[in-house]
């Protein structure tokens, strides 16, 4: 071919970057062209913070500097980590409605749903120190709440009745606060260490408060998300119905007796072991003991 050039380009589907490959060129001049379509083809955006946020109603300070700029930091991690946030956004699908209806029924604002969102990813999720479920709660906590844990059964896993036993705490600490933010600051953090940082510091406030990293990030990463979450497409997320997770259509089966086997059990409904524990999670051995005689909801998944 002599002196024609040949040039090969490759697409990357989706990401919209183009390499192009110049063969019978120098290594430089190669260099050039993929720095060239590299600009040309891939763009990242800084955000803008919003003008005006709510957290549980109340407004967020967003004129003091360190406001803005501390929610600008949870808005750039979580609208470019694409993959933890598309799965926020399908999980959400399946487990909000449940949720929110629950705080509908418990007279608690809507926005506490993202306490869970962010502390669980919705999942039955188990901390180090030993937090467990969609709300994270320690064993302890979770028993002073009414949940059973025990060899066979985990309520923290149980999302209703975790959700209902979150709603209880969350209406102790605001009786405490009478402030949401510092709600959402004591269920990350515990209303001692809350309590001791705004004795020490002087404050009424979480917005003025110097906490420990984890903490001070906790309330901007709710409201990042939510802010994201009710703007999608505003942040480069496109996302169709049929890709979000569906709610799971089942039946409830009322069981006041011990179950040798749940394989067996799940086999006269015609499923799985798996999908039995998928929508029971709950149920944390191969048997459920009950020789109280207490009557469990079990559910069933329905099959098309």
């Amino acid at each position: 071919m002599k002196d024609i050039l040949k040039f090969t380009i490759a697409i990357l589907l989706g990401g919209g970057i183009t390499y192009l490959m110049v063969q019978g060129t120098t290594e430089e001049a190669q260099d050039k062209h993929y720095e060239h379509h590299v600009s040309e083809n891939y763009k990242v955006f800084s955000l803008a913070v919003p003008n005006g946020l709510t957290f549980c109603g109340q407004e967020i300070p967003l004129k003091k500097t360190h406001v803005a700029e501390k929610l600008d930091r949870e808005l750039l991690v979580n609208t470019y980590w694409h993959s933890n946030t598309f799965l926020m956004m399908k999980r959400a699908n399946r487990w909000f409605p449940t949720i929110e209806r629950i705080l509908e029924e418990e007279g608690m604002p809507e926005d506490l749903k993202y306490l869970a969102l962010i502390e669980s990813g919705l999942t039955t999720a188990s901390s180090p120190a030993g937090a467990k479920g969609y709300w994270q709660f320690m064993k302890s906590t979770g028993k002073s709440y009414q949940l059973e844990i025990n060899n066979n059964v985990d309520e923290r896993n149980h999302l209703e009745k975790s959700t209902r036993a979150a709603c209880e705490y969350l209406k102790d600490s605001y009786n405490s606060y009478s402030d949401w933010p510092l709600v959402a600051a004591s269920y990350n953090m515990g209303a001692g260490g809350v309590n001791k940082n705004l004795r020490n510091q002087n404050q009424d406030n979480y917005w003025d408060l110097n906490l420990n990293s984890e903490t001070s990030r906790y309330v901007y990463r709710i409201l990042a998300v939510k802010e994201i979450m009710n703007n999608a497409g505003k942040y480069g997320f496109r996302v169709r119905p049929k890709d979000l997770y569906q709610p799971y259509d089942f039946d409830i089966v009322k069981v006041d007796t011990t179950i040798n086997d749940l394989v067996t059990f799940s086999e006269k409904f015609g499923l799985t072991y798996k999908e039995l524990k998928e929508l029971n999670p709950w149920m944390t051995s191969s048997s459920l003991s009950n020789k109280s005689g207490k009557e469990y909801e079990v559910k069933i998944l329905k099959k098309n």
